[in-house]
């Protein structure tokens, strides 16, 4: 049993400097509009940052889909097989893992880390979860982790159950292999939550899924949230063997209702607070009224419910606004303190300290996101139209969204290139990330401009939204072609518009704050470090004096 700990204590610190993403599930009867929405943020630092237009293809009769690990030498598969946006020279081919019959063929998606969005308006996002095992890639044997599950869903699905039953289907039969994994699922009508680990007693999975009710909100940051599972409900589904694997591992006595979390999970023994914060922060700003509280006593709590109802129904901007979240005004607020230095610096790097315990708070927006996203699915109007990807490169503080429909023939090639091995100009990503690094030198100040031309951005959007959606559906009903066509040059041209305004803004605030002065609207303005933190640091100014003799 210690010597298991002490593997979890390992595998949870693993996870929380590098797998650890927030996601929610909104359903219809909580937005203002009607859209369900599933969201992602991919907060690792080593991520492959890029989204991939994925081609919708046919296939001939006996043929085979590869299924292929996460990745070896680059952190995505690399090859040709699943589209041309994969192939990079500097990197090997990613060999399979094994294979599984290919249907006679398969839907248009954009794909990221994990499929986001397919052209039926599908929607996946995810979050790893501590779990009591992880569960070793073998090939032949176990062929499947989460994300190539969710392409699989993509690539074959229309709705949301039908993808959850999918996938926990694959992975039963074909091994799932990685530590605890959520997937929120959303189509037009639902959005499904599915947990899911490895096997104890042998290569297949364990799995959990349920039904988000409509009129309210989930959330999971890093612990499973399914609980009891109701064995008559038709709103959950579970694997086949989970009974009896987690009565034969120990792991469940077999009395009583099977509690999903505190059976397979790890709970947060290193990191108390690292993923309750999160939700108790999410819920505590949609459903104030419910006065939830910010300190729990158990690792695995029910001091908060799968989902809450929200005070007020939530629009796209207010998804996007709780991505930009690190607790403000709270006891908790990382923009407070000697630790945020004199410039009211969110960002806490990682890295243990050898005579410190403990750890920093963890924030929603993280400087280490490679993207988040939010998707838009909407029964009211046709796929091509109603399925819309909110994306924000890098880190969502600093970031600016930009809407992508799932009907687009393409996606801007700026959004479809770079590493994090070279800066490119033509990558968007970068230009997102280098105003994010830009910050940390005068961080309340530049926030100040970043937030104007957020607003400036994404208030435009959201505007155009419904004239472009309009016009949209009117060539929809003379040639659904030409709307595709018309919403990919809207969407491409205002995506390379926004991030080359991240270039200008770059150099905006270069100019502004070189040299810590700011030198707008006069050079060289100096300002110094406020009181406060000077008294903090006790700074004593230097007594000049007379030598003696």
């Amino acid at each position: 049993m210690k010597k298991l700990l002490t593997v979890l204590l390992v595998l949870l610190s693993f996870a929380a400097a590098v797998i650890a993403c927030t996601t929610i599930a909104v359903s219809a009867g909580a937005s203002v509009d009607g859209s369900v929405s599933v969201t992602h943020s991919a907060d690792s630092g080593d991520y492959d940052f890029r989204i991939i237009s994925v081609p919708a293809m046919d296939h001939e009769k006996g043929a085979k889909r590869a299924i292929y690990p996460f990745g070896e030498a680059y952190p995505r598969y690399v090859g040709s097989d699943l589209g041309s946006g994969y192939e990079m020279a500097e990197f090997p081919k990613t060999e399979p893992l094994g294979y599984i019959d290919q249907v006679a063929h398969t839907y248009a998606y954009i794909d990221g880390i994990y499929g986001i969005m397919n052209e039926h308006q599908l929607a996946i996002g995810e979050c790893t979860a501590s779990a009591k095992m992880y569960a070793q890639p073998k090939v032949g044997e176990r062929i499947f982790d989460i994300a190539a599950l969710s392409r699989i869903a993509m690539e074959r699905c229309k709705t949301a159950r039908e993808a959850v039953k999918l996938m926990g289907e694959l992975a039963e039969k074909y091994g799932y292999y990685g530590w605890g994994e959520t997937l929120t699922v959303a189509d037009t009508k639902e959005a499904w939550v599915i947990e899911m680990c490895g096997d104890p007693e042998g290569k297949s999975a364990l799995w959990a899924a349920k039904k988000v009710p409509d009129g309210e909100v989930f959330v999971e940051a890093n612990e499973f949230r399914i609980r009891e599972i109701k064995v008559n409900d038709p709103d959950m589904m579970w694997s086949s063997n989970l009974f009896a694997a987690t009565k034969k591992a120990g792991w469940w006595d077999g009395n009583g209702e099977l509690d999903w979390l505190r059976t397979v999970s790890t709970g947060e023994y290193s990191h108390p607070y690292y993923s309750l914060r999160r939700v108790w922060r999410i819920f505590d700003r949609i459903a104030p009224s419910q006065k939830f509280s910010a300190w729990v006593e158990d690792g695995y709590t029910k001091a908060y419910p799968f989902s809450v109802k929200p005070d007020n129904k939530l629009s796209i901007a207010d998804i996007i606004e709780l991505y930009r979240d690190w607790y403000q005004g709270t006891e908790f607020d990382l923009s407070k303190g000697l630790a945020a230095g004199p410039f009211g610096n969110i960002n806490r790097y990682g890295g243990s300290s050898k005579f410190v315990k403990g750890d920093w708070e963890r924030a929603i927006s993280v400087f280490r996101a490679s993207y988040t996203f939010v998707t838009q699915s909407r029964s009211y109007l046709p796929d091509a139209i109603g399925g819309v990807l909110w994306y924000g490169a890098d880190a969502a503080h600093s970031s600016a969204f930009v809407p992508f429909y799932c009907g687009m023939n393409n996606l801007p090639e700026s959004y479809q290139i770079g590493t994090q091995k070279k800066v490119d100009r033509n990558a968007a990503w970068w230009a997102f990330n280098w105003v994010s690094n830009l910050m940390d030198l005068k961080f309340s100040y530049m926030l100040t401009d970043v937030q104007a031309k957020q607003k400036e951005v994404e208030g435009k959007e959201f505007a155009m939204q419904p004239m472009v959606e309009k016009a949209a559906q009117e060539l929809y009903k003379k040639d659904p072609a030409l709307a595709k066509e018309y919403l990919t040059d809207y969407a491409c041209a205002n995506a390379d518009s926004v991030y080359k305004q991240w270039w200008n803004l770059a150099d905006y605030l270069m100019v502004k704050y070189q040299d810590g002065y700011v030198n707008i609207p006069s050079v060289a303005k100096s300002v110094g470090y406020p009181d406060w933190w000077l008294k903090a640091i006790e700074f004593a100014p230097i007594q000049y004096q007379k030598p003696a003799k």
